[in-house]
């Protein structure tokens, strides 16, 4: 979700900054100047002015003090150059160069007065695109997770009549009725992984964060034992470096562990030894972790549809799955603040980083 602070307090004090700037600029040149001209000791006021104009230039750091204090200071080069000479510094002088530099400032003044217009039209752009964004997401998540309990009901009812069918008319069946309702039941079943899948990725959205330390070394374990027993996978090895602990919301770390490590065991079922190696380096603010497999890997070239809802890069016939594990990973570290991406090779495994925060 993208979170808005409001624009229009936002450009309504630049404005206000501009102004005063501005303002004080125009104030401070009307005065040097002022008193340059009726002053008796006009070489002293006139190179006091355009060096305090140049600090205010220094304390507030912007460029636009510096063109008329630099316009100042050429004119007191000019100035001493023309005593050097001899020449005469008249009042009509001083009158054009009062004249000349708050022309410039007032120039400087509707230029800024512009852009914090434009400025405020941009925030009010995107406030109603953001506001629009947040009912629409609010929206798809909530038809997700009615449609989805929805579909339960007679998603059961065709499984619970198709085993009763199964278990009392058997002898009555021929090879191909039976081969038929186990057909229907095979989709029952990966139609329910599928809606829970989908209520999954619901929740990731809206379920309420509780940060806490995690000790994710313990984690990882826990998550591969549980995922190594429930798919009965045989000749698998974790290999864990050090993993440093993270502060998140556990239940949601544990799914993205969950589905991380689900799929490293699925992807290597090909190979005799299946390795499956964890590990993170330390960064400033952020862990990137990575789970690593030697599995069968996947073409880079396909690597943006990664995370894309029930996008996948192998066939229903090669391996299972619904294409939304990935897509709930990515929600999840989104909502901690970090980034997850893959690489991968073709038979050569592939490696998943993600970033949590450390505190």
């Amino acid at each position: 979700m993208i979170k808005y602070n409001s624009g229009e307090n936002l450009s309504t004090k630049v404005m206000d900054r501009q102004l005063f700037r501005i303002t004080a600029a125009i104030t401070l040149l009307c005065i040097f100047c002022i008193l340059s001209y009726y002053s008796t000791n006009r070489s002293s006021i006139n190179a006091f002015y355009p060096f305090s104009i140049l600090m205010v230039s220094f304390w507030w750091k912007k460029r636009t003090w510096l063109a008329p204090a630099l316009l100042i200071g050429i004119l007191v080069f000019i100035q001493a150059l023309s005593f050097i000479l001899g020449a005469a510094f008249t009042e009509a002088y001083y009158r054009l160069v009062m004249v000349m530099l708050t022309v410039i400032m007032v120039a400087f003044l509707f230029e800024r007065i512009e852009k914090v217009r434009i400025l405020n039209e941009m925030n009010e752009k995107l406030k109603k695109r953001t506001e629009n964004l947040e009912d629409a997401n609010n929206e798809l998540e909530a038809f997700a997770y009615s449609v989805s309990h929805d579909l339960r009901v007679p998603l059961r009812a065709i499984d619970g009549f198709s085993r009763i069918v199964m278990e009392d008319y058997e002898e009555k069946l021929d090879s191909e009725g039976k081969r038929l309702l186990g057909i229907i039941r095979e989709n029952t079943k990966k139609m329910g992984q599928l809606i829970d899948d989908i209520l999954l990725l619901s929740r990731a959205s809206r379920q309420e964060m509780k940060f806490t330390q995690i000790d994710m070394e313990a984690l990882v374990r826990n998550v591969f034992q549980e995922q190594k027993l429930s798919s009965e996978a045989q000749n698998v090895h974790l290999v864990l470096k050090s993993v440093p602990n993270c502060y998140g919301d556990r239940a949601l770390i544990q799914q993205i562990l969950n589905n991380l490590i689900a799929n490293s065991i699925k992807f290597t079922a090909p190979k005799e030894e299946r390795i499956i190696e964890v590990g993170a380096e330390n960064g400033k603010n952020m862990n990137i972790y990575y789970i690593k497999d030697n599995g069968v890997g996947f073409d880079m070239k396909y690597s943006e549809k990664l995370f894309g809802l029930f996008q996948r890069l192998h066939g229903a016939t090669e391996f299972e799955g619904t294409g939304v594990g990935l897509s709930i990973v990515q929600r999840v570290i989104r909502r901690h603040g970090g980034a997850v991406w893959g690489e991968g090779k073709l038979n050569k495994g592939a490696t998943f980083y993600f970033s949590l925060p450390k505190t």
